[in-house]
């Protein structure tokens, strides 16, 4: 790769990763933002809901925005709303301000991803991709974990507001880099704005996002709101597929879904999303249990993820190299199955297992998830033809979007009926914690099952360019 390359996909990840920390790491600081702004925890939660929820409705319109602008206009953009969106945040005089501030850094984050990740499959040949796919993961799956790690030493030394400051200028800097280096890529065309396919986008994946967020809710017979949003997400998500389809057959989509009639990519892209959802799940549930049943404080619980995340950042890259030679399977198989055997032997821990334990079974996990997500990636977009990168990168970060709501959802009902089952059956608090997340657990476990049964169906793309025929939509 020339240099030109290689420094435009530094900027883009630097940027994806500065973005995607920001976006786990304020989870450890939300008791101090209830202390300050007197709200509860339902409230409070908005800045995590609110920030996938953002993301699952800009996302879907990357597709429309890549074809449309170029590079340098889009990151920009995006780097410009992160840093609006953080300094609002970080000035917030009202829990109100610093919600809209989230939601205005969302909408950086959600331009960013899927520019990275077309950039990518753009720029860099069939037989490189897994070594920058495995930087890529880093960004995608490690940033998140690491979140909660930076957020806690933050917060255990200054005040949470430092969590925003902290972040203008790493981003600034990035922004500066790519204003002065960062090249366009590839032809836009004029593509027209199918207003009714952004405002069903919207109703769609924003309705589904809020009323998963609303679950438990739901089930405790109290959300006849959040009912009533998911009957309009379904309704809208159907008429948004068939206006697609409808769109795709003059090459006009807003979100074009071909890519998902071909079937390795869709494949590849079921194992990522219910990888994706057992993981964010399981990264709720761990630090509830750790702080609850064992007792430890919130920087303790970030370091316990910490060598996890750590070997996963240093694992992806080698991941990437070995996948350009050897193809996914050597590499996602026994990754599926440790990510199986971390999160199953999980199922196990009681309100009196130590530390070193989660320790490593978090380590088994994340080396796992290093060892599977890159091959699965690569493979995903690299069975697609070079004009549906875009649209392919975007209905997977979308659906990725859904698949960590729907993962957390789940998870979080079966630990908060567990512990009440254990509170009703006179238990103390940490033992009641304790079954509420061996059930949790034991969910996760099985979605992972369903991973090691389809990885071996996903077949390993040909290095030599090819001509790929798209069924028709």
């Amino acid at each position: 790769m020339s240099a030109d390359v290689k420094l435009t996909l530094a900027v883009l990840v630097a940027a994806a990763t500065i973005m995607i920390l920001n976006e786990t790491s304020l989870s450890v600081a939300l008791p101090a933002i209830m202390a300050e702004y007197q709200v509860p925890a339902t409230i409070v939660q908005w800045l995590l809901t609110g920030f996938m929820l953002t993301m699952a409705v800009v996302i879907p319109t990357t597709g429309f925005v890549i074809e449309r602008f170029t590079t340098r206009q889009v990151f920009i953009t995006a780097c410009l709303l992160f840093i609006v969106g953080t300094v609002a945040a970080a000035l917030a005089p009202a829990f109100i301000f610093l919600l809209a501030g989230r939601v205005i850094q969302a909408a950086g984050t959600a331009l960013v991803i899927p520019l990275l990740m077309t950039v990518t499959m753009t720029l860099v040949p069939r037989q490189r991709r897994g070594s920058v796919m495995g930087i890529i993961a880093i960004v995608i799956s490690v940033a998140p974990a690491l979140g909660p790690t930076v957020g806690g030493a933050i917060v255990n030394s200054m005040t949470w507001h430092w969590v925003f400051w902290l972040m203008v200028p790493l981003i600034a800097l990035v922004l500066l880099g790519g204003w002065w280096k960062l090249r366009n890529v590839g032809e836009n065309r004029n593509v027209p704005l199918d207003i009714l396919s952004f405002f069903l986008s919207a109703f769609a994946f924003g309705g589904l996002i809020y009323a998963l967020s609303s679950i438990e809710s739901m089930l405790a017979g109290e959300g006849t709101v959040a009912l009533i949003i998911l009957a309009i997400g379904v309704v809208s998500l159907v008429l948004f597929v068939m206006r697609q389809l409808q769109l795709g057959k003059q090459d006009k989509a807003f979100l074009d879904l071909r890519p998902f009639a071909i079937r390795n990519f869709t494949l590849a892209v079921s194992v990522i999303l219910v990888s994706f959802g057992a993981m964010l799940g399981f990264a709720t549930v761990l630090p509830i249990y750790l702080q609850t049943s064992l007792g430890v404080t919130a920087l303790v619980t970030g370091l316990v993820v910490m060598p996890g995340g750590v070997l996963q950042a240093i694992m992806s890259p080698f991941v990437g190299r070995l996948f350009d030679s050897y193809g996914p399977f050597p590499l996602a198989i026994p990754g599926a199955i440790l990510m199986l055997a971390g999160v199953g032997s999980m199922i196990l821990l009681n309100e009196h297992s130590a530390v070193w334990m989660v320790i490593c079974m978090h380590v088994s996990f994340s080396v796992g998830m290093a060892m599977m997500m890159t091959p699965m990636m690569t493979t995903a977009l690299s069975s697609l033809p070079d004009n549906l990168y875009s649209h392919g990168s975007a209905g997977m970060n979308t659906l990725q979007q859904l698949a960590g709501a729907t993962g957390t959802a789940i998870l979080v009902v079966f630990l908060t009926r567990g512990t009440i089952a254990g509170t009703e059956a006179g238990l103390s608090e940490a033992a009641a914690t304790a079954q509420g997340s061996t059930m949790a657990f034991t969910f996760a476990a099985a979605c992972m099952v369903i991973v090691v049964c389809l990885v071996p169906f996903v077949k390993r793309v040909n290095n030599e360019p090819e001509h790929v025929e798209v069924p028709a939509a």
